[in-house]
């Protein structure tokens, strides 16, 4: 690349990313892995929640949409096929539709309202521990197997602010 080119979007997300993991810098990361990954996932929604296994809750990090989803938020996910699936289990969710979205999610009004129609939800992992989820959600209500991928990559590249903030508590 030649100092008059401009790197590609999907570049200089990866560049910030790595400038915020060199400034430990747990919120500028999750800010930068969105940007990153909207480049292959094209999605419209992104969120990104802390588990808290004690209550059972995720508790909101970071929101691509603040004003709908706002950081602090939570919800509870005892007793929950989603919670069983993706928090204890372990296990990507892929929602395709808004049969699934209203099936598996309370505020699935607020995600009609929003245009989306698919979701993936992926635990971030540490040894047998969910950390936490990375979460896309499309207006398309389809998601491809590279969408999934793309997710999974997604959800591998915050696993360093999910541990430097476990750390920080």
């Amino acid at each position: 690349m030649s100092a008059a080119s401009s790197p590609t979007p999907a570049l200089a997300a990866v560049q910030a990313i790595a400038r915020a993991y060199a400034a430990a810098d747990p919120a500028a990361a999750f800010h930068a892995i969105d940007d990153y990954s909207r480049a292959s996932l094209a999605h419209a929604l992104c969120t990104i929640n802390r588990y808290d296994a004690g209550a059972m809750r995720v508790v909101r990090l970071y929101s691509s949409n603040p004003e709908a989803y706002p950081p602090g938020g939570s919800k509870d996910k005892a007793g929950t096929a989603w919670g069983r699936h993706v928090l204890l289990e372990r296990r990507v969710f892929i929602g395709e539709g808004e049969d699934a979205i209203r099936e598996f999610f309370d505020d699935h009004r607020a995600i009609r309202e929003l245009g989306l129609r698919s979701v993936v939800n992926v635990p971030v992992v540490y040894g047998e521990t969910c950390l936490g989820t990375v979460n896309f959600l499309m207006p398309r209500a389809e998601v491809s197997d590279n969408d999934v991928h793309a997710a999974r990559l997604a959800g591998l590249l915050a696993l360093p602010a999910f541990q430097e903030l476990a750390r920080q508590r």
